[in-house]
């Protein structure tokens, strides 16, 4: 097992400082009054390119050679890493081909294109874009950097448990969005080794939860892909992961489905009640505790806000669908 440690983390940080936001945790009012206990959300949405991928990616590239920047990066993905990927490769003078499923929203993918990636549109599923990926990396010798299942990349995540700490040292449970487990498993590295009574719980959709179904069958299993409000969320995790899924397996402490109605409570409730626009995945956490999902809750509380990058018409329809979130 590939296991990312605090020593990885925070060299990351130290790498990418200057690179990214070290982002804000707020209190939040109306989620402490629901809840009963101090919950705090971790602004990750507010990153340059509207959420926490941009962490790993540039950890990732900044960490390889001249030589392999000068070859090129190729990625799979459900829109967020190709964005953070793009961005990242421009400050060092590389280029990305990011490849993704017919499934990734316009918005996501005309936003890859605009900072200049060659952009692959590749069958209905993230599993069909990785195999595109790999015939890349085959036949033009680019350097894979794949969104979650990589040491450098779950570093970078990491970081945001080494934040969430430093500004709740008396956090006792954090809520992460779960997709293939980089953001999770390396907050929950950072989070446990900094205060190991702490829970970590990984928060993800009903239909398509790969990293979820991969953990009930104890190891990676492939799943099929739906459309849903948390698009950032869907993917497999990779038969043959090496890092995620065994960090994920020993570290967090339950992994919790929310129905795409419950998710779309949480994304009315971000708008209407803490005037924030985030993406269904970013959203996760706040459906959670508005849905009362997370047994035994125990404050002081933070979520990850992980990104905002939702098509604008989706999230008008989403916000004016059945009024006000409930206060």
């Amino acid at each position: 097992m590939s296991m990312i440690g605090l020593n990885d983390i925070k060299n990351a940080r130290n790498r990418i400082v200057g690179h990214i936001i070290s982002t804000p945790l707020v209190c939040s009012p109306t989620l402490s009054d629901i809840c009963g206990v101090a919950v705090g959300l971790k602004l990750e949405h507010y990153q340059t390119t509207g959420s926490f991928k941009l962490r790993g990616a540039t950890n990732a590239i900044l960490e390889l050679t001249e030589a392999e920047r000068a070859h090129g990066v190729v990625a799979a993905s459900t829109g967020n890493h190709g964005r953070a990927l793009s961005h990242a490769v421009r400050a060092v003078g590389s280029r990305a081909t990011i490849c993704m499923s017919r499934l990734v929203p316009e918005n996501k993918v005309s936003e890859v294109r605009r900072l200049g990636a060659d952009v692959r549109i590749i069958g209905n599923s993230q599993d069909d874009a990785q195999k595109e990926v790999e015939r890349l990396v085959a036949e033009n010798g680019f350097v894979m950097l794949p969104p979650f299942d990589h040491p450098a990349i779950v570093a970078g995540q990491g970081t945001i448990g080494l934040e969430i700490v430093e500004a709740m040292p008396d956090v006792n449970t954090v809520l992460v969005p779960l997709s293939g487990g980089g953001l999770a498993a390396g907050v929950a590295a950072a989070v446990k080794s900094m205060r190991s009574h702490a829970k970590v719980i990984g928060l993800t959709m009903e239909r398509g939860a790969a990293m979820k179904a991969s953990l009930d069958a104890g190891e990676p299993v492939l799943v099929e892909e739906f459309p849903s409000l948390a698009d950032s969320l869907g993917g497999g995790i990779g038969l043959d992961n090496k890092v995620t899924f065994p960090m994920c397996r020993a570290l967090l402490d339950d992994v919790v489905l929310l129905s795409e109605s419950e998710i779309a409570a949480g994304i009315r409730h971000a708008y209407v009640r803490e005037r924030e626009i985030l993406e269904g995945a970013g959203a996760v956490g706040i459906a959670a505790l508005i849905a009362n999902k997370i047994s035994g809750l125990r404050g002081p509380v933070a979520l990850v806000l992980s990104g905002r990058n939702i098509d604008m018409a989706v999230h008008r329809r989403v916000v004016n669908a059945t009024g006000n979130p409930p206060a």
